[in-house]
Protein backbone atom coordinates (compact mmCIF):
# COMPACT_ATOMS: atom_id res chain seq x y z
CA UNK A 1 0.00 0.00 0.00
CA UNK A 2 1.35 3.50 -0.64
CA UNK A 3 0.84 5.79 1.10
CA UNK A 4 0.80 10.00 -0.23
CA UNK A 5 1.53 12.49 2.08
CA UNK A 6 0.42 16.26 1.07
CA UNK A 7 1.95 19.47 2.59
CA UNK A 8 -0.14 21.14 4.77
CA UNK A 9 -1.64 24.26 3.08
CA UNK A 10 -1.97 28.07 4.62
CA UNK A 11 0.12 29.36 7.95
CA UNK A 12 -0.11 27.26 10.89
CA UNK A 13 2.35 29.50 13.02
CA UNK A 14 1.23 30.34 16.29
CA UNK A 15 1.74 34.28 17.15
CA UNK A 16 3.80 34.11 20.60
CA UNK A 17 4.16 37.03 22.96
CA UNK A 18 7.91 36.81 24.22
CA UNK A 19 10.42 38.84 26.31
CA UNK A 20 14.68 38.52 27.00
CA UNK A 21 15.93 39.06 30.02
CA UNK A 22 18.86 39.79 28.54
CA UNK A 23 18.34 41.29 25.10
CA UNK A 24 22.32 40.51 24.26
CA UNK A 25 20.83 37.38 23.45
CA UNK A 26 19.74 35.92 20.98
CA UNK A 27 15.59 35.22 20.24
CA UNK A 28 14.79 30.82 20.46
CA UNK A 29 15.39 29.51 17.09
CA UNK A 30 14.35 26.51 15.48
CA UNK A 31 17.54 24.29 14.55
CA UNK A 32 15.98 23.35 11.46
CA UNK A 33 12.73 23.76 9.15
CA UNK A 34 11.92 19.89 10.37
CA UNK A 35 12.56 20.87 13.92
CA UNK A 36 9.27 20.57 16.27
CA UNK A 37 11.26 22.37 19.31
CA UNK A 38 12.67 25.41 19.77
CA UNK A 39 16.27 25.64 21.12
CA UNK A 40 16.49 27.39 24.82
CA UNK A 41 19.83 29.02 26.22
CA UNK A 42 21.50 29.82 28.72
CA UNK A 43 21.63 33.19 30.44
CA UNK A 44 24.68 32.80 32.57
CA UNK A 45 27.07 30.87 33.44
CA UNK A 46 26.22 28.05 35.54
CA UNK A 47 27.54 25.20 37.48
CA UNK A 48 25.57 22.24 38.09
CA UNK A 49 27.94 20.14 41.58
CA UNK A 50 27.80 16.42 41.09
CA UNK A 51 24.44 14.73 41.90
CA UNK A 52 22.75 17.74 42.60
CA UNK A 53 19.60 20.18 41.24
CA UNK A 54 19.92 23.07 39.51
CA UNK A 55 17.94 25.87 38.02
CA UNK A 56 19.45 27.15 34.54
CA UNK A 57 17.87 30.09 33.65
CA UNK A 58 16.18 30.19 30.23
CA UNK A 59 16.45 34.23 29.15
CA UNK A 60 12.53 33.77 28.43
CA UNK A 61 9.46 34.95 29.50
CA UNK A 62 6.49 33.27 26.90
CA UNK A 63 3.33 34.39 27.44
CA UNK A 64 1.28 30.64 25.73
CA UNK A 65 -1.40 31.30 23.45
CA UNK A 66 -4.69 30.00 25.00
CA UNK A 67 -5.45 26.24 24.29
CA UNK A 68 -1.87 25.86 24.73
CA UNK A 69 1.13 24.18 27.15
CA UNK A 70 4.86 24.64 26.08
CA UNK A 71 6.38 21.52 26.98
CA UNK A 72 10.51 22.11 28.30
CA UNK A 73 12.73 19.25 27.54
CA UNK A 74 15.83 18.61 27.50
CA UNK A 75 17.93 18.56 24.12
CA UNK A 76 19.55 15.09 23.15
CA UNK A 77 22.69 15.63 23.02
CA UNK A 78 22.68 17.53 27.24
CA UNK A 79 22.99 14.23 28.69
CA UNK A 80 26.15 12.80 26.80
CA UNK A 81 27.51 16.20 26.90
CA UNK A 82 26.74 17.64 30.07
CA UNK A 83 25.45 14.92 32.22
CA UNK A 84 22.14 16.55 32.95
CA UNK A 85 19.10 15.54 32.73
CA UNK A 86 15.30 17.19 33.95
CA UNK A 87 14.49 15.28 37.12
CA UNK A 88 10.99 15.52 35.92
CA UNK A 89 11.36 14.16 32.47
CA UNK A 90 9.97 17.23 31.20
CA UNK A 91 9.11 20.79 31.92
CA UNK A 92 5.37 22.12 31.68
CA UNK A 93 4.96 25.83 31.34
CA UNK A 94 1.14 27.07 32.26
CA UNK A 95 -0.51 29.26 30.15
CA UNK A 96 -0.77 32.45 33.39
CA UNK A 97 3.07 31.62 34.12
CA UNK A 98 4.15 34.82 31.98
CA UNK A 99 4.59 37.79 34.18
CA UNK A 100 7.33 40.01 34.54
CA UNK A 101 9.63 37.96 36.47
CA UNK A 102 8.52 34.26 35.53
CA UNK A 103 11.15 33.44 33.37
CA UNK A 104 11.54 30.04 31.79
CA UNK A 105 13.99 28.16 33.98
CA UNK A 106 15.45 24.78 33.47
CA UNK A 107 15.42 22.17 36.51
CA UNK A 108 18.18 19.83 35.77
CA UNK A 109 20.30 17.13 37.56
CA UNK A 110 23.52 16.55 37.39
CA UNK A 111 24.27 12.55 36.88
CA UNK A 112 27.89 12.49 37.28
CA UNK A 113 30.24 12.22 39.68
CA UNK A 114 31.93 15.92 38.82
CA UNK A 115 30.75 19.34 39.09
CA UNK A 116 29.58 20.34 34.56
CA UNK A 117 29.56 23.90 33.21
CA UNK A 118 26.76 25.41 31.26
CA UNK A 119 28.23 28.14 29.91
CA UNK A 120 26.04 31.54 28.80
CA UNK A 121 24.20 31.42 25.26
CA UNK A 122 24.60 27.32 25.09
CA UNK A 123 21.84 25.08 24.37
CA UNK A 124 20.46 23.13 26.84
CA UNK A 125 17.16 22.58 26.22
CA UNK A 126 14.30 23.01 23.80
CA UNK A 127 10.39 24.41 24.27
CA UNK A 128 7.37 22.77 22.32
CA UNK A 129 4.01 24.28 22.04
CA UNK A 130 1.07 21.56 22.53
CA UNK A 131 -2.32 21.91 22.11
CA UNK A 132 -4.43 20.86 25.29
CA UNK A 133 -7.50 20.86 26.45
CA UNK A 134 -9.23 21.05 29.29
CA UNK A 135 -12.18 18.68 30.30
CA UNK A 136 -15.69 18.44 31.93
CA UNK A 137 -15.96 15.41 34.58
CA UNK A 138 -18.67 12.98 34.22
CA UNK A 139 -18.36 10.63 37.21
CA UNK A 140 -20.02 7.43 36.59
CA UNK A 141 -20.96 4.63 38.72
CA UNK A 142 -19.33 1.79 36.50
CA UNK A 143 -16.65 1.74 33.78
CA UNK A 144 -17.46 -1.61 32.09
CA UNK A 145 -15.48 -4.44 31.40
CA UNK A 146 -11.70 -4.79 32.87
CA UNK A 147 -9.35 -5.37 30.58
CA UNK A 148 -6.68 -7.22 32.54
CA UNK A 149 -4.63 -4.07 34.16
CA UNK A 150 -1.43 -2.91 34.25
CA UNK A 151 0.76 -4.29 31.91
CA UNK A 152 -1.95 -6.73 30.55
CA UNK A 153 -1.17 -6.37 27.32
CA UNK A 154 2.12 -8.07 27.29
CA UNK A 155 6.19 -6.97 26.40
Amino acid sequence: MEVSVQPLQGDYSLHVNIKRVDTTLPLPTYATAGSVGFDLICREDIEVAPRALALIPGNLIVQTPPGYMLLLSMRSSTARRKGLLMPNGIGVIDQDYCGDSDELMISVYNFRDEATQVKRGERIAQGIFVPVGRVQWNEVEQMGQTRGGFGSTGD
